[in-house]
């Protein structure tokens, strides 16, 4: 139904949002504690807060789906701590601005992805766009002196998780409750995340609290509210669909870093932006365009 649909795109288009503003706090959590501890805390924060939907919706979780409401859970659990960690990592070499970009990146990812997996056919449009988004990104992550940007590097892997964990979400969406999915996932996120930092990072309570307010935002709106948002959009939403809503992201991740942070882009780095923002529009109004009625 149109309707559904059009909540679902509203759905993911902010979700598309918070998560640009969350490269800023994710950006400034950097400067106090290390990129695992700020994940695991963050998560644990967004799994508390999904607490009372899980409780609320408890009736309409898939009957006998315990084990498989886990095992689901657990591959896009770990499948989105590989991406977010990539992503914290590099935002400690590079800018809320170019990170975002860069994310989006998994806007192209997703078709080819699947084509790989055989699960869509790939048109000329999603070539271009990849295209197009490849030489976006050099000239965003590598400087005159062909130096590569190591944050945009990992960044960059970040965004090949992200969009495999599209698809999986594409998978199981339909499957589970939203929450109780999302609350699995983020659990299995914290337990990784904060496994790693007692191992390579040292935790220091004065630190932790200098950064209450960009956890409260990372932990409930970007994963609490933004990731369940992402899986209840995705319902009626395909994972090639949602993508292009949800590459806006870049787009508020640079207008937040310029506003807030006040990171400056050069010329070459706005014009790569341009390019980036360019292949994704193309890639995915392509597919659409493809798939439209009027196109059979």
């Amino acid at each position: 139904m149109k309707s559904d649909t059009l909540k679902s795109d509203l759905l993911l288009l902010l979700a598309a949002s918070i998560w640009g503003l969350a490269f800023v706090a994710q950006r400034v959590g950097m400067e106090h504690v290390g990129p695992f501890t700020f994940n695991g805390l963050r998560f644990v924060l967004g799994g508390l807060s999904l607490l009372p939907f899980v409780w609320m919706s408890r009736k309409r979780i898939y009957e006998g789906s315990d084990k498989d409401l886990l095992k689901s859970g657990m591959v896009s659990g770990v499948v989105l701590f590989a991406g977010i960690s990539f992503q914290q990592v590099g935002i400690v070499y590079t800018t809320a601005g170019k990170a975002g970009f860069i994310t989006g990146l998994y806007v192209v990812m997703v078709p080819i992805i699947g084509l790989f997996l055989r699960q869509t056919r790939t048109g000329a449009g999603t070539w271009v766009g990849a295209l197009l988004a490849s030489i976006g990104m050099y000239l965003l992550s590598v400087n005159r002196d062909m130096d590569i940007n190591f944050g945009g590097m990992l960044v960059f892997f970040s965004a090949i998780c992200f969009a495999c964990h599209m698809i999986v979400i594409e998978r199981f969406c339909t499957r589970f409750s939203t929450a109780a999915l999302s609350l699995v996932q983020c659990g299995v996120c914290s337990v990784l995340s904060l496994s790693v930092a007692f191992v390579i990072e040292t935790f220091v309570l004065a630190d932790i609290l200098k950064i209450t307010i960009p956890l409260i935002y990372g932990g409930v709106f970007s994963v609490g509210v933004a990731y369940s948002l992402q899986i209840f959009g995705q319902k009626n939403s395909p994972a090639s669909h949602a993508a292009i809503i949800l590459c806006l992201e870049s787009v508020v991740a640079a207008l937040g870093g310029w506003i807030i942070l006040h990171e400056l882009l050069s010329g070459r780095a706005i014009f790569g932006c341009v390019l980036m923002l360019t292949g994704m529009l193309v890639s995915q109004l392509y597919a659409i365009k493809k798939s439209s009625p009027a196109n059979r």
